[in-house]
């Protein structure tokens, strides 16, 4: 892989993200938001703990006061550190002294909070007994959208781990199939990833045969066979951001069957990619996609949505599915990814992540989408 390391993100940056999430609280009707460790406190303010324990760490946002990142006084130094500390307050606690008082001292009183949906039951309980007059909402729920649009500098980054998966499979499809087990050709996915820059392998499904019709198979001791589909699903954390492709293979030369569906797949997986443009429902592309493979008499066997958002997690809203009318917004970013399951046969699945331009969508995965033979 070649190609400049896109520049990191800077304090100015976290400080936009907090501002922009505290304003959309308050649009929201909430007095604020509060994150605990995982992809939102990541995507807010660049800090990860070097562990998350039953010591309450929780960043306190609301529109027109300064971000609090209340934190255990033993990590502290590592939170000073953080990128985005600059761009808020640190308001450590001790052992011994009670975190939920501490942190109840900056709520409203009688506010309702989006809070984030990895928070601990015993947190949130916590709060609830320090602040009783106070509620709660998941931040999923309350604001699905928070990480939804990307920037240009988070774009750079998505497409730059598409291009690591793209080179990925480009690699995969030199190796040898037949006579392997989906472990080892799930072994060679992850080392390839991590060759071409991925920090982080979240999955790794090789689907060979009837394990194919699984969507999410991931890998067994199943020996791989000449005559084999095999679909291959790859993804993880590339500087931070996402990729997720799909491809699906045959080792030797499919049946005429195993054309037709990987064609309507593809069709289908084109024509959902078609239909991303600014302003139509997330719902459309799900129907874009749906409405070949139900026309190609395989409707029956396309049993997930078509796709789901990506960012700093392999998946987030939004999602492609009947029901979101949410409208697609330039910056978004998600799957589309369209299937066909033949239970004890073989399945098949094509995607790409497209991210959403001001006049349509632009695929961030390139590899071939035509049926590729592997020995």
């Amino acid at each position: 892989m070649t190609g400049s390391t896109p520049a990191p993100f800077t304090a100015d940056d976290y400080r936009a993200r907090m501002e922009r999430a505290a304003r959309s609280a308050a649009d929201a009707g909430l007095a604020g938001l509060l994150v605990a460790p995982g992809p939102d406190m990541v995507w807010l303010t660049g800090y990860t703990p070097t562990a998350v324990t039953e010591r309450l760490t929780l960043l306190v946002l609301a529109a027109g006061r300064d971000p609090v990142l209340v934190v255990p006084t033993l990590e502290a130094p590592d939170a000073e550190h953080a990128t985005g500390a600059t761009a808020l307050t640190l308001r450590d606690w001790t052992d011994g002294k009670d975190p939920y008082a501490v942190t109840a001292a900056l709520l409203d009183r009688g506010g309702r909070f989006g809070i984030s949906d990895n928070t601990w039951a015993m947190h949130l309980l916590g709060l609830q007994q320090a602040r009783p007059d106070t509620s709660y909402a998941s931040l999923t729920t309350a604001l699905p959208m928070l990480r939804a649009v990307k920037d240009a500098a988070e774009l750079e980054l998505l497409a730059a781990a598409g291009a690591a998966a793209d080179a990925t499979f480009e690699e995969i499809r030199k190796v040898p199939f037949a006579g392997r087990r989906e472990s080892d050709v799930g072994h060679d996915l992850a080392g390839l990833l991590r060759r071409f820059g991925h920090s982080q392998v979240d999955f790794t499904i090789v689907g060979s045969g009837p394990n194919g019709a699984n969507p999410h198979h991931e890998v067994g001791d199943r020996v791989i066979r000449p005559g084999d589909m095999v679909v291959l699903d790859f993804g993880g954390l590339k500087d931070g951001y996402g990729s997720d492709t799909t491809r699906t293979v045959h080792v030797g030369e499919p049946t005429a069957e195993e054309r037709e569906v990987h064609d309507l797949v593809r069709a289908a997986q084109e024509a959902g990619c078609r239909a991303v443009r600014p302003g139509v429902a997330c719902q459309e592309v799900d129907r874009a996609a749906r409405a070949v493979i139900s026309e190609g008499g395989y409707g029956a066997y396309f049993i997930h949505r078509t796709g789901h958002g990506i960012g700093v997690t392999t998946h987030e809203p939004p999602y492609m599915i009947e029901g979101e009318e949410q409208p697609l917004v330039p910056g978004m970013c998600f799957s589309v990814e369209p299937g066909v399951y033949l239970p004890g046969r073989f399945g098949v699945r094509i995607e790409d992540i497209v991210t959403v331009t001001g006049d349509g969508g632009r695929r961030l995965n390139n590899t071939t989408r035509e049926m590729v033979i592997v020995d």
